[in-house]
């Protein structure tokens, strides 16, 4: 089984239809079944299309995971869904009546008719343009301080590099932070110190490969412009530890 992530959490990649092509062709060589985590897929700022849509080949193997939460911005209802052939579909319905059986109806029709009206309104568009603007805002801040960060295709991540920010020398971690990767004391450096809460990406990793995403750091930019400027000040106190 393949997981496919795209728009891609946490670095923003957009997966081209060529690499998607590529990655289904493979699939369908070895008999393999897709996971398409298109969660954020209403969020993408270039060119993008679904894998399950390449071919009937690739859609025969593809169970396409979508998310009502993230396209609507009420990741707190937990109402997603999936999408695929029967042959695979009955599988997972099996499954998903002995996890949680259902989510609350109210909810459920309340997505569909956000489905159903979301071109009316130009909905698609606006989040587009909304979350370009939001990821342009927070992103000044870190032009200020001379971080180098990722330029989300999709999504509403952004990476941030901090490989210039050094601890003063006598800091204290407590012992469950100090024997964790370096983005962990970051993350505790921003909250104790700036009250700036981020995500240590290095999470996404097998502990062998940590040491990749150590000095990132992953902020949700999804936020009232308002908080994202209180945010940027916040970082700006990080000057004086930048090398």
């Amino acid at each position: 089984m393949l997981v496919l992530n795209s728009p891609h959490n946490p670095v923003g990649k957009v997966f081209s239809v060529e690499e998607l092509s590529e990655i289904g062709e493979l699939c369908v060589k070895h008999r393999m079944i897709i996971i398409s985590d298109d969660v954020y897929d209403s969020l993408t700022y270039v060119p993008s299309k679904r894998m399950a849509t390449l071919s009937p080949a690739i859609w025969d193997l593809t169970l396409t995971v979508g998310s009502c939460g993230k396209t609507f911005y009420a990741t707190g209802w937990r109402v997603g869904f999936l999408i695929g052939p029967e042959h695979l579909i009955k599988y997972v319905s099996a499954a998903h009546m002995r996890i949680c059986y259902s989510s609350p109806s109210p909810l459920q029709e309340a997505c569909a008719s956000g489905y159903e009206l979301a071109n009316n309104f130009g909905f698609w568009q606006k989040s587009q343009e909304d979350m370009k603007g939001k990821i342009r805002r927070f992103t000044q801040v870190l032009d200020e301080l001379g971080l180098p960060y990722t330029d989300p295709q999709g999504g509403y991540f952004v990476l941030v590099n901090f490989s210039k920010v050094k601890f003063p020398e006598d800091y204290r971690f407590p012992a469950h932070i100090e024997s964790r990767p370096r983005d962990f004391k970051l993350c505790w450096f921003l909250i104790v110190e700036f009250g700036l809460a981020a995500i240590p990406p290095s999470e996404f990793y097998l502990a062998e490969n940590s040491h990749v995403a150590e000095n990132y750091l992953r902020f949700a930019i999804c936020k009232e412009d308002h908080i994202l400027e209180d945010a940027k000040d916040r970082l700006r106190q990080l000057k004086k530890y930048i090398l």
